[in-house]
């Protein structure tokens, strides 16, 4: 880290140097002290929705109607939504560790002290506040996570926790079997275990997450710049110890002048007036999956029961199925949105969960479909609506500043779930009520149509996030731009820089590789202004082959300038690994471990280090490398 001659004005490369961190035990740490939690959430939720009508029944120890129990949902919806804005901008103020511990620490104590409800206020109170810890946990948790997972494998690891709710979810569909069982269980002590479990796995998820550092990227903001330091020194020393390999060195740096806390009315204008167009996407892409999931994950019981002749005690095997699909979806597709892309990945999978649910809408409307093939088309249907949902808690974290990313978080799923997580269930539960199976299929229409929203926002108001890092895609409000300062001046910059960071050697090797890098933007320039390419539609000059900075705020220079420093980087990878001898196109790519770099650039490193006679091609789909020229093989 270097400071600069300005009172409370730091450069770090805090962020470069934690998204250039190969993956290892430290991020399992993360995701498992972080992330398990939406195990034990689906877990609880699932296993508390099965065993409430047993809480209606004479000898069950608590005097509560149906009526109560569904204000109870209310109630802990509401705490949900309430604790996700209280808690987040908390999150933002005083730090990720503290607060996800304690919202973890509020839903532990609610959901064990509901166990022992006797009266109805009681079951109010303590869901109330169940759900405010859920609520301030979504915040606390997503913002920790993108801080603190590298950049390349931010999207996979994002949807694979925020899906994880769904392994609880199948594990409590199947759990409540046993809670239910009467030969087992009393009727006043199923309901209460439910609760009590929760309480004590969230107890062993607690002891992992004390291990969990505090967001080095929040630290260095808000004044703490030496004990971020020090956090990202030892997360180095375990990484490197853990690997035997060097790391490599940290891409670019950022400027920031720190702050001790920032006015919620300075972020949200600041905020609101820069993004307006990223406000409407979070929001389309939350109330969407927020309607759709919350309609079907609150009436799917309902409707094999009353539709389908599907018996009570067989239902929770249904509801497993459906949850197992959910939990694939973020599984197998989320390194999809890694490489092929956020924007195709996300729009795709809003558009093909639509097109799912409305074929499953029409044959239900035609009144051809069994149970089995009923719950068949909705697990399928959510195996790709799940992605995307998970996607959009993904992507609100990203796509706004530090200093506001929790309560972005917190502010998105709120109102998400109060606009559709309230109207979708209370609609689809009229539709139920009528008995009519032409309403129910109506009921998943609208839900396509809220589907096919979020997917039309994504195609218009998406940002290219993948693989970039967190600062690019929406720069901190503290960070100081050198909006004055001409290309030539930020170039001068970065020499000087350089002269005084790294050795002669290496300061040749950067000369080289600028010079390459010159010669590649002049190569383009050219392209781009003779033959057809000149006509093409859009804003003229060269521009980076790197996954979109549309949308950002990151001065483009810097972006450009990153972005060819990583395609020389990968096209040295391509000549190293060729070296030896030639090497099939295919074999190739797994050598230098193309398949992490991103959508289109093993392909376009390939062209460029051809052209720059780095490598030949050879027949048979063959690449030699540039210096021996092999051709003769």
């Amino acid at each position: 880290m270097t400071t600069t001659g300005e009172p409370g004005t730091i450069r770090t490369r805090i962020p470069a140097r934690l998204d250039r961190l190969p993956w290892s035990r430290f991020h399992w740490r993360i995701v498992i002290g972080l992330g398990t939690v939406w195990i034990l959430d689906g877990l609880e939720v699932t296993i508390v929705g099965s065993v409430a009508a047993r809480m209606t029944e004479p000898g069950s120890g608590i005097d509560v109607s149906s009526g109560d129990i569904g204000t109870a949902a209310a109630f802990y919806v509401a705490g949900a939504c309430l604790g996700a804005l209280f808690f987040g901008q908390l999150t933002d103020r005083f730090g990720r560790k503290k607060l996800f511990l304690l919202t973890l620490g509020l839903y532990l104590v609610a959901t064990v002290a509901t166990a022992f409800a006797t009266e109805a206020w009681y079951l109010f109170l303590f869901r109330f506040l169940t759900g405010a810890g859920i609520g301030g946990e979504y915040a606390a948790i997503n913002s920790a996570i993108d801080e603190l997972i590298p950049a390349r494998n931010r999207g996979r690891a994002d949807l694979a926790i925020n899906g994880s709710y769904w392994l609880g979810a199948a594990i409590g569909s199947l759990g409540s079997v046993l809670l239910l069982n009467d030969a087992l269980l009393s009727a006043d002590l199923g309901w209460r275990l439910a609760f009590g479990i929760g309480g004590v796995l969230g107890l062993g998820i607690m002891l992992v997450r004390r291990t969990v550092p505090e967001s080095p990227r929040w630290l260095f903001i808000h004044g703490r710049a030496e004990e971020a330091e020090r956090i990202v020194d030892r997360i180095e020393r375990e990484v490197q110890a853990e690997t035997g390999e060097p790391l490599p060195r940290p891409a670019q740096s950022i400027t920031v002048r720190q702050r001790k806390s920032i006015s919620f009315r300075e972020i949200a204008r600041v905020t609101v007036r820069r993004y307006p167009n990223r406000t409407v996407l979070g929001l389309s892409l939350f109330v969407g999956q927020a309607f759709m999931y919350n309609a079907v994950t609150f009436d799917l019981g309902t409707i094999l029961s009353d539709f389908f002749d599907v018996a009570s005690g067989t239902v929770p095997y249904f509801l497993a199925a459906f949850a197992l699909g959910n939990l694939m979806g973020p599984l197998l597709l989320g390194r999809l949105f890694d490489t092929v892309g956020r924007k195709p990945m996300i729009a795709g999978t809003y558009f093909g969960s639509a097109a799912l649910i409305a074929v499953t809408a029409a044959l239900l409307m035609a009144d051809v479909l069994t149970s089995t093939t009923f719950i068949i088309l909705v697990a399928l249907s959510f195996f790709v609506a799940s992605a995307g949902a998970s996607s959009a808690y993904l992507t609100v974290s990203e796509i706004f500043p530090m200093e506001t990313r929790a309560l972005a978080i917190a502010l998105f799923f709120a109102v998400g779930t109060a606009a559709g997580g309230i109207t979708g269930p209370a609609l689809f539960g009229q539709f139920i009520g009528s008995g009519r199976l032409d309403l129910v299929a109506l009921g998943f229409f609208i839900g396509c149509g809220a589907m096919l929203l979020g997917g039309f926002a994504e195609l218009i108001f998406g940002v290219r996030a993948e693989r970039q890092s967190l600062e690019n895609i929406a720069r901190p409000l503290t960070a100081e731009e050198a909006d004055a300062a001409t290309p030539q001046e930020q170039e001068s910059y970065r020499q000087a820089e350089l002269e005084r960071e790294l050795s002669p050697d290496d300061r040749r090797l950067v000369a080289e590789r600028d010079r390459r890098a010159r010669e590649r933007r002049a190569r383009r320039r050219e392209r781009e202004t003779k033959g057809p390419r000149r006509f093409r539609p859009g804003p003229g000059g060269s521009q980076t082959y790197s996954p979109g900075m549309m949308g950002t705020s990151g001065t483009p220079s810097r972006s450009k300038a990153a972005a060819e420093r990583d395609l020389d980087r990968e096209i040295d990878d391509l000549a190293r690994a060729t070296e030896e001898g030639p090497v099939e196109r295919r074999d190739l790519a797994e050598r230098v471990g193309a398949r992490g770099w991103g959508p289109g650039r093993f392909r376009r490193a390939l062209t460029e280090a051809t052209k720059e006679g780095r490598l030949v091609r050879l027949p048979h789909n063959r690449y030699g490398s540039g210096s021996s020229r092999r051709d003769g093989e």
